[in-house]
């Protein structure tokens, strides 16, 4: 570890992340008066006090000591005024800048791919998003209203000490800079602990996060008392770091009591010598206690600080860390043809996941022309939902090419990508929103009267009529089959050119799968479709057919002929589901 004691005060790559919170010119101007208010109003209260017991022992007037009185009173009244602007203004600034972060991370974070977030769960993406910058919110709440105004206090202290006895203030300012230079050292164990403690939390919360989305499955399957151990295990370890994170932080406290009442006796008994040599009056040997005294609440808020400065650190280091993960799809530049159908070609695709030597694709080349439609088979796990990933560029292939519109992939523009390529997958994911949200995924509405015309279309006219507030309904409860059709009716929004299903009717009753498939023709209608399904009988309506097996195309051709081939896999496939040729 380097000497130095703040060799960890700013995370690499951290100059972006600063950069976000900082305000502006005025709020900056406002602050600023607001901090030098709240730091000079607190000295010149002292000065208050040695006039006070100066001019009573000469001898003043009541009238003239309550006159000083209630100019203490005004004075004292007014820093805590100063103060409180001061505490407003640091948290408005430090709440929008951080919502900026917020925002920038957020944007970032749904910009990567897929490998970068199937290493992090959702629960620990959350706490990086917003908890880490919780704490950086409030450590610049703390630096504005803690960390600058005690340095200005303790400087204005030190300058003044030293005008009324150069010899006092030396002694003061020795003081300072030893407890100065022990809180530096004592820093160099404190962020490690706070950083250990922010990264257990973060694995605390990505354990809840994926246990509690399985709980159903959990409790079924009787794997609740793994769940539970594992709980325990994950948070003894976040209550080990925090216990020894609480244990630095104490010592620190305890340590610093201890070295400000040995500060506090030397300069009382420097105050009494100088008393009694003749050089100080009375009234100034208090100005030196009082100044000596407010020494210690600002080493007090600085050293209460430390915590959340560990906290911000390592919030720091995390955002930054985050802001740094960069992309592994290259963008492309090159738009997709605007309309029509697309046409997909694959050319020698193989395929293996990041981290994984095996491969999950292999040497895979087909033909889709615009407008047809291919239907994916294969047992669970022979690369059909892969093959239908690389079709979206959820991933590049590590083999060969995938061409959509005569493009290569890799080539495309994202905003033309994801407006071309739509997708309609059984896992459909609805927001607490409205339905015109639902619908739009957030963006500019076409009109209502378009939102409307499309939900007809998917035979949902009758539930939108049924909803009491129309397009504006909250949705909070609805089936799968309605989730599904939901889902379609954002495909038709978008009118894109090659639309992938990947069992978009798997997990609905026979009614309601009857009114998906009607869905699935109107949607294929004009446009090139690859249909990922289970259930044989919802491919009656493909062109073609590629059978799949261990990330290899075993069988490829028209359906009509495979179907009349009496040895073909998808003609026995037929056979065996029951479903005529």
């Amino acid at each position: 570890m380097s000497s130095r004691p703040f060799d960890q005060r700013i995370p690499p790559h951290s100059t972006s992340v600063l950069r976000l919170l900082r305000p502006g010119p005025r709020r900056s101007a406002a602050l600023v008066a607001a901090i030098a208010a709240a730091t000079a109003l607190p000295l010149a209260a002292p000065q208050i006090t040695r006039r006070f017991v100066d001019d009573a022992i000469g001898g003043a007037s009541i009238r003239q000591l309550t006159l000083i009185a209630v100019g203490y009173l005004a004075l004292a009244v007014a820093g805590q005024a100063a103060r409180l602007v001061t505490a407003w203004l640091a948290g408005r600034l430090a709440w929008d800048g951080t919502n900026r972060l917020r925002e920038r991370l957020a944007r970032h974070a749904l910009g990567l791919d897929l490998g970068f977030h199937g290493r992090h769960t959702p629960g620990e993406m959350i706490e990086r998003v917003d908890g880490d910058v919780v704490a950086v919110a409030d450590f610049v709440v703390a630096f504005l209203m803690d960390v600058v105004a005690s340095v200005l206090l303790l400087a204005g202290v030190v300058v003044i000490v030293f005008g009324v006895d150069w010899r006092i203030g030396c002694a003061l300012l020795v003081y300072c800079l030893l407890i100065g230079w022990g809180m530096a050292r004592a820093q160099r164990l404190a962020v490690p602990a706070a950083a250990r403690s922010r990264a257990a939390s973060a694995r605390l919360f990505g354990m809840l996060e994926e246990r509690l989305a399985g709980a159903e499955d959990l409790r079924a399957n009787g794997a609740g008392e793994h769940t539970v151990r594992r709980f325990h295990q994950v948070s003894a370890a976040l209550y080990r770091a925090e216990v020894r994170d609480a244990r630095i932080g104490t010592t620190l406290l305890a340590g610093t009591s201890v070295a400000f009442a040995a500060g506090t006796a030397i300069m009382l008994g420097l105050a009494a010598w100088a008393l009694r040599s003749g050089t100080l009056t009375v009234g100034t040997a208090v100005l030196i206690f009082q100044y000596t005294l407010m020494v210690r609440t600002p080493f007090e808020r600085l050293i209460d600080q430390i915590r959340q400065y560990q906290a911000a650190l390592a919030g720091l280091a995390r955002i930054a860390d985050l802001l740094a993960e960069r992309r592994t799809l290259p963008e492309g530049t090159r738009p997709l043809p605007a309309t029509g159908p697309l046409g997909l070609r694959l050319d020698g695709v193989g395929f293996a996941y990041p981290g994984d030597d095996e491969q999950v694709l292999s040497g895979v080349t087909l033909t889709l022309a615009p407008g047809e439609t291919l239907g994916l088979v294969g047992r669970t796990g022979s690369g059909k939902t892969t093959l239908a990933r690389l079709a979206l560029r959820l991933y590049d292939p590590t083999e060969g090419a995938v061409r959509v519109g005569g493009l290569d992939l890799r080539e495309a523009d994202q905003a033309s990508l994801r407006t071309r390529i739509g997708v309609v997958t059984q896992d459909v994911q609805l927001f607490a929103a409205s339905l015109r949200d639902n619908l739009t995924l957030f963006r500019p509405s076409p009109g209502d009267a378009r939102l409307r015309e499309v939900l007809h279309g998917v035979g949902l006219g009758d539930w939108l009529a049924g909803l009491p507030g129309g397009l504006d309904t909250e949705l909070r409860e609805v089936s799968a089959g309605e989730a599904q059709l939901i889902a379609f009716a954002r495909a038709f929004l978008a009118d894109p050119g090659l639309v992938v299903l990947d069992e978009a009717s798997s997990r609905l009753d026979p009614a309601t799968e009857r009114r998906i498939e009607r869905s699935i023709d109107r949607l294929l209608d004009g446009r090139t479709g690859v249909i990922i399904a289970h259930r044989l009988s919802s491919l009656s309506r493909v062109d073609k057919i590629a059978v799949l097996d261990h990330g290899k195309i075993v069988e490829y051709g028209r359906r009509a002929d495979l179907a009349a081939d009496p040895g073909s896999r998808f003609g026995r496939l037929l056979d065996l589901a029951g479903v005529s040729r």
